[in-house]
């Protein structure tokens, strides 16, 4: 390869770092976790919809992780729904049948150009399989767009998938 051609590729390389992010998602920043743990979900949100602004952000909490606690976020008014749990979860000794199934952050403005987290945690239930994928699907609204990570297929090309991770056998507290 000519040094000509090596700084073409380079350069032809480099320019995709200054791409908008038009088909960046949704993302956890831990792509693991433990059944029985607990667990921080930072919801990484990379841009806006169709280059407006973010006002809202909608994220559904599945069975199987709860005790869920949302970190409140300066500008946005932050709200849950609660509901009963398909099943009883063991909270340290407390049986544990009710409680948020989704967490609604509105009334902010995330412009496209820049990138926040949204924050909350909560316990996976130990009876989850190891080796499992998990998702938290969710949806973001905009001025006149809507964004909606909620594929739980798993298939990487996916155009809407939803924030997920892989849980993990270990020794968990």
């Amino acid at each position: 390869m000519t040094i000509i051609a090596r700084n073409t590729a380079l350069a032809a390389a480099l320019s995709c770092l200054w791409l908008p992010a038009a088909s960046a998602h949704v993302t956890l920043e831990q792509p693991t976790a433990q059944p029985g743990a607990s667990y921080k979900a930072v919801l990484r949100v990379p841009h806006g919809c169709e280059e407006e602004a973010t006002h809202t952000l909608r994220v559904r909490i599945p069975e199987g992780f709860y005790g869920v606690k949302p970190m409140p976020k300066a500008g946005w008014t932050l709200e849950t729904v609660t509901g009963d749990y398909a099943q009883a979860y063991d909270n340290h000794g407390t049986a544990v049948t009710r409680g948020v199934t989704e967490i609604i952050w509105s009334g902010g403005n995330l412009p496209d150009d820049f990138y926040d987290e949204f924050v909350f945690r909560g316990r996976f239930a130990d009876s989850l399989p190891a080796d499992s994928r998990f998702y938290f699907p969710t949806v973001q609204e905009c001025a006149n767009g809507v964004a909606r990570w909620i594929d739980t297929a798993g298939d990487e090309g996916s155009d809407e998938p939803a924030p997920g991770l892989t849980l993990k056998a270990g020794h968990h507290h």
